[in-house]
């Protein structure tokens, strides 16, 4: 009884062990139970636009499904391990990362030629790793790394040349592969945390040049597919493409449309459903959603990246440092502009370009960065007490 009572002589607050600045209380549960909403969402999502006719993989209805929840349960332990370190553990070991990060591009690009593809990813037998997805990750701690070292409101020209060939090389290293969705992503993460940091309207306008001048000399020196260009073209005059053009992103068109206010309920969805939309677990998820749970489904889903956006928002205005307010800015915009990119290609407003839908769309590499990056926000978090 006399030691319940007694005070512990090295907390000051009787029995209260852990001070408010203890990382374990300052964890953002608003911004995971949004993240754990969406990536639940997903496993039904990827459960019923994969169970088809079409794909009939080894006549498993589940192995999609199986396979993204397995993804999710190694993901939420790297997301557990990224937070569980000071984000400036993770700053010290950026610049290992990242040089990680260009070597698997390079070697990529390398086996790429060699054998006369275009691989996205390192075939590894049961798993592919895609480095496009862990240079979203690293060339952002990096970048962020970079710039938080210059203590100033605006970036010097100095630090934005400097911080234009971290996202110069990976960024290039991604496009001509080709992979234009993800080379993208790159570029938006860049302009997003510049911004944040106090780039000249000048610099950015420099990045959006280069950026374009970079995709249309892989245009030109034909670095992209047939089918890459043949989607911006679909995009640009509609008129002028083939049925066979624009099939896929017509019936993912046609699937959003017709699931109405409620849709018409979970497999029960005829364009989703009966496999008459190629790949649409990985590039058109929110096709599926439309059809099966109609407006309000796809209100919830965005309503819950809005969610998440909002409270990095705010996480980034509370970090105690200009590391993680940089760290946050690209999280922020890598969500918004993905999610803006795919349900924009779901619209037709953007060109299809395989970006997925962060959380909802299959996918392993890019669910394990999804949550690594999630986990640094989340690390900046709990620290800002610090």
């Amino acid at each position: 009884m006399t030691s319940f009572l007694s005070r512990k002589p090295d907390s000051g607050l009787g029995n209260i062990k852990a001070s408010p600045a203890d990382p374990t209380r300052n964890i953002d549960w608003v911004l995971m139970s949004a993240q754990l909403m969406l990536t639940v969402i997903g496993f039904f999502v990827v459960f019923s636009t994969s169970r088809t006719p079409a794909i009939d993989r080894f006549s498993d209805e589940f192995f999609y499904v199986n396979r993204q929840v397995i993804f999710a349960i190694v993901a939420a332990v790297v997301m557990i391990v990224v937070m569980s370190a000071d984000y400036e553990f993770w700053k010290d070991r950026a610049r290992s990362l990242y040089t990680l990060t260009i070597a698997s591009l390079v070697v990529l690009l390398l086996f790429a030629r060699l054998g006369g593809g275009n691989d996205l990813f390192f075939d590894l037998g049961p798993i592919n790793v895609q480095p496009a997805e862990l240079a979203k990750f690293t060339t952002l701690l990096m970048l962020a790394a970079f710039l938080a070292e210059e203590r100033s409101d605006e970036v010097s020209y100095a630090r934005f040349l400097g911080g234009l060939m971290i996202v110069g090389v990976p960024g290039v290293l991604i496009i001509v592969q080709p992979d234009l969705g993800s080379g993208s992503v790159i570029v938006s993460i860049a302009m997003g945390v510049l911004l944040v940091a106090g780039a000249k309207a000048r610099y950015i306008l420099a990045i959006s040049f280069l950026s374009v001048a970079t995709i249309a000399a892989a245009f030109f020196g034909r670095l992209v597919n047939t089918y890459q260009i043949t989607r911006i073209r679909v995009l640009i005059d509609p008129g002028a493409a083939s049925p066979d053009d624009t099939y896929q992103a017509d019936n993912a068109m046609r699937a959003l449309g017709t699931g109405g206010i409620w849709g018409k309920g979970w497999l029960q969805g005829p364009l989703t459903n009966d496999g008459n939309i190629p790949v649409m677990f990985a590039d058109f998820p929110f096709a599926g959603v439309g059809e099966q749970f109609g407006l309000v489904g796809c209100a919830l889903v965005l309503a819950l990246v809005g969610v998440c956006l909002v409270r990095i928002w705010r996480i980034a205005h509370l970090s105690r440092d200009l590391l993680g307010t940089y760290v946050c800015a690209g999280v922020f915009v890598m969500l918004l502009w993905q999610t803006f990119q795919n349900v924009g290609m779901t619209l037709k407003i953007m060109p299809v370009t395989g970006l997925p839908l962060p959380f909802i769309s299959y996918g392993g590499s890019g669910l394990i960065v999804y949550f690594a990056m999630f986990g640094l926000v989340q690390s900046v978090h709990m620290r800002r007490m610090r």
